[in-house]
């Protein structure tokens, strides 16, 4: 029961919870009452805050004493419960790191995991950076970069990279003094380093210990490398990002640029449903995994409070700059200008394919399935998603089938279909435009079987490979598409790719059978 009377005029951040008590949403509000009380007055709900309110059974707040505060707590509270309603950046891992593991041998690696065991350095904005730094520590100090230990030397150590660990080509002792060396120097420790280098290279050079003593001068000089690029960075201009985005239907299709020490490094692609306060919610939990740079360029000012997370985030002021002209316009046009290209050049197409299956709206999100395997073994189901005209590899999903045994596609679509589906179905998300199937009328009955099954009214075509044919529910044969048409091109396009996907997990598959 939800009782609005209770809720303060204060600032502080209020849970919607389901009736099992599951914590569905978090938000942050200057006004408790104000806010709160918005979500029930049914001229302003879009789809996703009817599903919200349809969902909520309870709801619980929590005061604080300014909007930062809230903010804060908001960011905190998202973590902990993962609410199935607020925004989930699939990109929140993309920036990888270094990883020293934790072994009697420590290997390093590019890790993306942070709560891995052993010790984590980064995670670095630019993988230009990362790469260049994991190179040098690994050749520096001959660490091994091998998911499984070999039987015998590999390449890396004939190369002189590896110092053989694998092998017994060096003790556990100092092999584990050379991990101790590139965890300091990768934590920065780089003076205080040198200077210890350089004493004990004079040790080994007095004892005639001449080999250990170029090994300790191919440190020192890695080292010296690596200093000499921190300062240079430090040395350039400030770091921005750069952002814009589009509302289309329920869908938020947001461009990030990375301006990293004055040089554009690179953008950042995402999709996420629409929401009220989606902008705030992106910038909290995406400055909430990173640093935030010291100028954020927008299309639209921030509230004070989300500056004021910013720069708490950041250890220092934050500037939200609305540009109206100048270098600092340009690079927002140019975001915008990639915003578009990226999730909105195929408008034709898109068009197209409306008009040729007569759908009611445009077809922005379509995901297609298709099923791979090796004589009835290793029985595997693929969903590729388009989004715009565009592959969206973020929510491109793999299933490995489990009741069906031999060679049956029939049976294995619909497993894939049913699995896809009712997941969604039960978590609440957004359904796509359209369905497309790998195959022929067979494939299609399979999975719109399912999909009634499920009460879903979702439109669903299937494509056959040889005539490049397209069928749809209802009619005896193919629609008169040409396979030459554009409609029937981005069909194809999306088809292929669904194939390609398929085929790369069941020949992992059959890779990771053959060495277990």
């Amino acid at each position: 029961m939800i009782c609005l009377d209770s809720l303060p005029h204060l600032p502080g951040c209020y849970l919607f919870k389901d009736s099992r008590d599951v914590v569905i949403y978090v938000g942050k509000a200057r006004d408790l009452k104000k806010r709160v009380s918005s979500y029930f007055q049914k001229q302003d709900q879009g789809p996703r805050t009817g599903a919200l309110v349809a969902a909520a059974g309870g709801l619980d707040f929590i005061v604080t004493n300014t909007e930062l505060e809230a903010l804060l707590l908001e960011n905190t509270l998202v973590k902990k419960h993962q609410p199935r309603y607020n925004i989930k950046l699939k990109d929140s891992s993309r920036y990888a790191g270094i990883e020293l593991t934790e072994e009697d041998f420590p290997r390093l690696r590019i890790s993306r995991r942070r709560g891995a065991r052993g010790s984590f350095f980064g995670p670095f904005v630019s993988s230009r950076e990362r790469t260049f730094v994991y190179q040098l520590v690994r050749k520096a100090f001959g660490l091994a970069t091998c998911k499984r230990f070999p039987k015998r030397p590999c390449l890396r150590y004939h190369l002189g990279h590896c110092s053989g660990p694998c092998v017994g080509r060096i003790s556990r002792a100092d092999y584990r003094a050379r991990a101790s060396r590139a965890a300091s120097a990768l934590a920065g420790k780089t003076d205080e380093l040198l200077t210890s280098l350089q004493a004990e290279m004079a040790i080994l050079s007095a004892r005639q210990e001449f080999e250990r003593a170029m090994q300790m001068r191919d440190e020192i000089r890695a080292l010296q490398h690596l200093q000499e690029r921190q300062q240079v960075e430090r040395s350039r201009s400030y770091d921005q990002d750069v952002i814009s985005y589009q509302v289309e239907g329920s869908s938020v299709y947001l461009m990030l640029f990375r301006v990293y020490r004055g040089t554009l490094e690179g953008k950042e692609e995402y999709v996420f449903s629409n929401s009220d306060s989606f902008l705030e919610e992106f910038l909290v939990q995406y400055y909430s995994e990173r640093e935030p740079p010291e100028e954020l360029i927008l299309e639209q000012p921030l509230e004070q409070s989300l500056v004021d997370f910013l720069a708490h985030q950041k250890g220092k002021k934050v500037k939200a700059t609305v540009p109206r002209q100048g270098e600092k316009k340009m690079l927002l046009d140019l975001a915008r200008k990639n915003l578009e290209a990226g999730f909105f050049g195929d408008r034709e197409k898109l068009s197209a394919l409306q008009e040729a299956l007569r759908l009611n709206k445009s077809p922005q999100v379509i995901e297609c399935f298709d099923i791979s395997h090796l004589a009835g073994t290793f029985s595997v189901g693929s969903m590729v998603q388009f989004r715009g005209g565009r592959p969206d590899k973020s929510n491109y999903r793999r299933f490995k089938i489990k009741s069906v045994s031999g060679i049956d596609d029939f049976a294995s679509l619909a497993e894939t279909v049913r699995r896809r589906y009712s997941r969604l179905k039960e978590e609440r998300q957004d359904m796509p435009d359209l369905i497309v199937i790998d195959g022929g009328k067979g494939q299609l009955s399979a999975a719109l079987s399912e999909l009634q099954a499920l009460r879903l009214k979702i439109p669903v075509v299937s494509l056959a490979k040889r005539e490049e044919e397209v069928y749809m529910p209802g009619l005896d044969g193919p629609l008169d598409i040409k396979k030459e048409e554009k409609a029937s091109l981005y069909l194809q396009e999306i088809r292929d790719e669904a194939h390609r996907f398929a085929l790369a997990y069941n020949r992992l598959l059959r890779k990771k059978a053959i060495s277990d």
